[in-house]
């Protein structure tokens, strides 16, 4: 590993990672500014809020493809290690994008991409921690928040160190992004699944 092959994951990673899918998607079919609905975010949830499940399902699956795509092109191209490095700077840059302002999406099916393919067992894991607190609770950021803070311990007991930290860097960032969701869960006023606004 050299000083540059990291810039590359770097910065290859976060400029992959930035690309609004969201935004794009809900332009080119001419529903507006997906910012400027909803709860402003650039994810599929507030996609979902235009009433294209289409376009939403397009946008978890780009969205979730960025940190996937960093991690295998780093890996095959760079360095095997370089892929965790990529796939980290992918939810950075989904996260803060340059092109927005710095202000992006929740990082939650960016993260859930990078883990499938750095560890599908522990991908299939975490979805599964978030299905059923979603099934029990109805609140997604409660189902997103333990399902990637989960998620270094169980990369842990599946005997994989080097995961467990991609995966804490990971959740500290979606964790960071979700601030304002746990200030909303410590006031009780977090909206549940079915609410008109989340």
């Amino acid at each position: 590993m050299t000083p540059i092959l990291l810039t590359i994951a770097l910065v290859g990673g976060y400029l992959l990672g930035s690309i609004p899918f969201g935004v794009l998607l809900s332009r080119w079919f001419g529903l507006g500014d997906v910012r400027n609905i909803g709860s402003g975010n650039i994810g599929a949830t507030n996609v979902l809020r235009t009433g294209r499940k289409d376009l939403a399902l397009a946008t978890l699956v780009l969205d979730g493809g960025k940190s996937a795509a960093a991690f295998v092109l780093a890996s095959q191209f760079l360095h095997p290690y370089m892929g965790l490095v990529a796939a980290v700077s992918a939810l950075l840059g989904h996260c803060y994008p340059v092109w927005l302002g710095f202000k992006g999406g929740k990082g939650v099916a960016t993260f859930f991409g990078g883990v499938f393919v750095a560890l599908w067992p522990l991908g299939i894991v975490c979805a599964l921690i978030w299905l059923v607190t979603a099934a029990l609770i109805r609140i997604s950021s409660v189902a997103a928040l333990l399902s990637v803070n989960s998620a270094p311990a169980i990369a842990l007991a599946l005997g994989r160190p080097d995961i467990a930290m991609f995966c804490g860097l990971m959740a500290l960032i979606v964790s960071i992004r979700h601030w304002s969701n746990i200030m909303r869960m410590m006031q009780g006023t977090e909206p549940r699944f079915g609410d008109k606004k989340k």
